[in-house]
């Protein structure tokens, strides 16, 4: 994705989620902060809460409307609660965040990602002005969530859509190779375990079946299967010398 990413505040309230929302667009690459109309004065709380993204939050915009923050966008990008309208109206239709990602990958341009005030979101002039609109699925009892969080829900989905090959993204945790054949020797060597200590022969087979189920959730790794194997022959060989002793 080689998209351009601007996140817009329409008449933010709250002068620590300015701050948050700053620290977050740092975390995943936007490029700058438009503040459209805050209420918020912009203050120490929000440079404590911004941490390495207070470079985002001291070069921040300000905007006296939403038309003025995206005036350069090629993609106007808003978000919308579902709950507070019938989402088989055009204004409200919505993607997911998720689909979001997907459809920037193959972007090239300014996108403008905007999100609403905290006591009430966007309203129906402002939804119209955007392009495309995403719907962060939530409960439905308490569909609403924090101005920061769904900031950091929409730009976590657009990054991940770029892959793990993306040069300026950390690393996700290594791919596991399952190992069927140790793992079948691990659990030939608790069985003979279980025989040589007498464990009763009635209760052996649903704890080797036990084991299988926690190999299964856990998916050791090949070393870690050698590691369990190096245990299960020390205990072996205590035990013969404990036959011969």
């Amino acid at each position: 994705m080689t998209a351009r990413l601007a996140i817009v505040l329409v008449r933010p309230k709250e002068d620590g989620n300015i701050g948050a929302v700053a620290r977050i667009g740092r975390n995943f690459g936007a490029e700058r902060l438009v503040l459209v109309a805050p209420r918020a004065k912009v203050g120490p709380e929000a440079q404590r809460r911004a941490m390495a993204g207070v470079v985002l939050l001291k070069a921040a915009k300000r905007a006296r409307t939403l038309e003025e923050a995206v005036i350069d966008a090629d993609l106007v990008v808003g978000t919308t609660d579902l709950s507070t309208g019938r989402s088989n109206t055009y204004l409200r239709r919505a993607i997911t965040p998720e689909r979001l990602g997907e459809a920037l990958l193959s972007l090239s341009g300014r996108v403008a990602l905007v999100f609403g005030p905290e006591d009430n979101g966007l309203n129906r002039e402002e939804l119209g002005r955007c392009d495309l609109l995403v719907h962060i699925p939530a409960r439905r009892e308490f569909p609403t969530l924090n101005l920061s969080h769904a900031v950091a829900i929409v730009l976590y989905a657009t990054h991940r859509a770029r892959g793990p090959a993306d040069p300026e993204s950390t690393p996700a945790p290594l791919e596991l190779e399952l190992n069927g054949r140790e793992k079948e020797l691990a659990l030939e060597r608790i069985e003979e375990l279980l025989a040589r200590t007498r464990y009763p022969a009635h209760k052996r087979r649903g704890l080797i079946l036990l084991f299988r189920r926690v190999f299964g959730r856990s998916t050791p790794t090949e070393a870690e299967y050698r590691m369990m194997l190096g245990l299960f022959k020390s205990l072996a060989r205590e035990l013969d010398r404990g036959k011969h002793g």
